[in-house]
């Protein structure tokens, strides 16, 4: 592991030890995955970011091959600690897909907005976090070769990072309002649906709902 600040750090294929207990001390932790593309049979899990409440921010690079990832897991499915994403659909696929790790439970930023910020069409964390919680994401390192781990610049790290830095903050500020208008139950509905949604597309299924 290597640490470039004091709250942001780097770690080969799995949390160490030391982070595995700082995060289980938070009741939520923000992650977010990047991969080499969209296809989970085509394209490889080569990165995991993660924030807890705190703000400590940790990249876990994942190797070419790699399969497991105890730590991780260990958080990744611990029943105490809400895991929040943006899009938890594509992230709990890919770690299912690539590290074997069932995720639960979740917490979708993006669905929660959908279901709270029914006034905007706007449901992208750049347009989120914007208006919730006053923070212009770059998105320009948005689409990168990540797997190319050995090489991966300043500013895709910045990038991986400012994707779940923010994100405990807008969940915070979602509950709210999902509790006032009534829907928080629908929420945690939709939520616990994910992990069926993300064995469909590991089936290769696409929407059984459709007519």
């Amino acid at each position: 592991m290597s640490s470039i600040d004091s709250d942001f750090h780097l770690c080969e294929q799995d949390l160490t030890d030391e982070l595995l207990a700082q995060y289980r001390q938070s009741p939520a932790i923000a992650i977010d995955t990047e991969a080499m593309g969209l296809n989970f049979h085509r394209d490889r899990l080569c990165l995991v970011q993660l924030c807890d409440s705190a703000g400590i921010t940790t990249c876990v690079r994942i190797a070419q091959g790699q399969t497991v990832a105890p730590n991780l897991q260990a958080l990744c499915e611990d029943p105490q600690i809400t895991k929040v994403f943006h899009f938890a659909r594509f992230d709990i696929t890919a770690l299912k897909h690539g590290l074997g790790i069932a995720v639960q439970p979740i917490f979708c930023t993006k669905i929660a907005s959908k279901l709270a910020r029914t006034y905007s069409s706007q449901h992208g964390l750049k347009s989120l976090l914007q208006e919730l919680v006053g923070v212009e994401l770059d998105k320009t390192a948005q689409s990168s070769d990540w797997g190319n781990a050995a090489a991966l610049s300043h500013e895709q790290m910045r990038y991986a990072c400012n994707d779940v830095r923010y994100l405990l903050a807008a969940q915070a500020k979602l509950t709210t309002m999902l509790q006032r208008e009534g829907r928080w139950q629908l929420a945690q509905d939709c939520f616990a649906c994910l992990p069926t949604f993300a064995a469909l597309d590991l089936a290769q299924f696409g929407s059984v709902f459709e007519h």
